[in-house]
């Protein structure tokens, strides 16, 4: 069994063929997906799909690209979203300094109101964080939330991820570790405990070796999979297992009907 802690199966990338996509992934041992929201429209769109599907779960939150506008009307509609038996995550949120969609400051600003938010709802949270490191660890040594979280597709080093760990939070690996240029990110994946690593396609981008340039999709997830295990020595039944039992575990999978 795998779990595709973080996909983005709402986008209209698969408008087109999502039903045969999440065949596909059961197909290939995904028994879950966890697709996780980017704004108050797409996550209204992720717990739909995800009450339509048993296999499915959803995450609700604003990306730190679409935060400029937030307002307590999107946060209205959210605190709504969070109220159904399948949203199990607030997310994704966090900052992105490498695009900078939006401005820095309401970036931040939006990560802090979102923090206090899920802290609120007492849902787990998933972080972005791209080019904003040391901001990701100091507000989230700030953050007064007792459900920790993830930091989704993990893009430091390990120093940063043993902030991370020391702070209660998941890594999840995406399929990027299986680039040639990733190395940075398989000594992170060898040094993290198996227990506290979790893999995702973060699709319909990001795919791995050998669907590069294809439309990523959960079923890829377990390239991921299989890379892990073999920076790790360790059977893939044995990484499949013990991450799905990890996403479980943050997600609250275990305690679902």
């Amino acid at each position: 069994m795998l779990i595709d802690s973080h996909a983005h199966l709402e986008l209209s990338e698969f408008d087109d063929d999502r039903e045969e996509v999440i065949q596909r992934a059961k197909e290939n041992g995904v028994e879950y997906i966890v697709t996780v929201g980017i704004n108050p429209e797409d996550s209204r769109q992720a717990v739909a799909i995800a009450e339509h599907y048993d296999n499915v779960y959803a995450a609700v939150g604003v990306h730190p690209h679409d935060t400029e506008g937030v307002d307590a009307a999107a946060y209205d509609s959210l605190i709504k979203l969070s109220a159904s038996e399948k949203v199990v995550a607030y997310g994704e949120i966090g900052l992105d300094f490498f695009k900078n969609y939006s401005p820095r400051d309401i970036q931040i600003k939006a990560f802090g109101e979102q923090l206090e938010l899920a802290g609120e709802l007492g849902l787990p949270i998933i972080i972005h964080d791209r080019e904003a490191h040391r901001e990701i660890v100091e507000m989230l040594k700030g953050w007064n939330g007792q459900t920790g979280g993830v930091i989704h597709c993990f893009s430091g080093d390990y120093d940063m991820a043993r902030k991370c760990l020391d702070m209660g939070f998941y890594i999840s690996i995406p399929g990027t570790i299986t680039y040639r240029k990733s190395e940075t990110l398989r000594d992170v994946a060898r040094r993290v405990p198996m227990d506290r690593i979790l893999v995702e396609t973060d699709c319909p981008f990001l795919s791995p070796e050998p669907k590069r340039g294809k439309r990523n999709e959960p079923a890829n997830v377990v390239y991921t999979a299989r890379r892990i295990a073999e920076i790790k020595g360790l059977p893939f039944g044995d990484v499949a297992k013990i991450t799905s039992e990890n996403a479980s575990n943050v997600f609250g999978l275990n305690t679902m009907s």
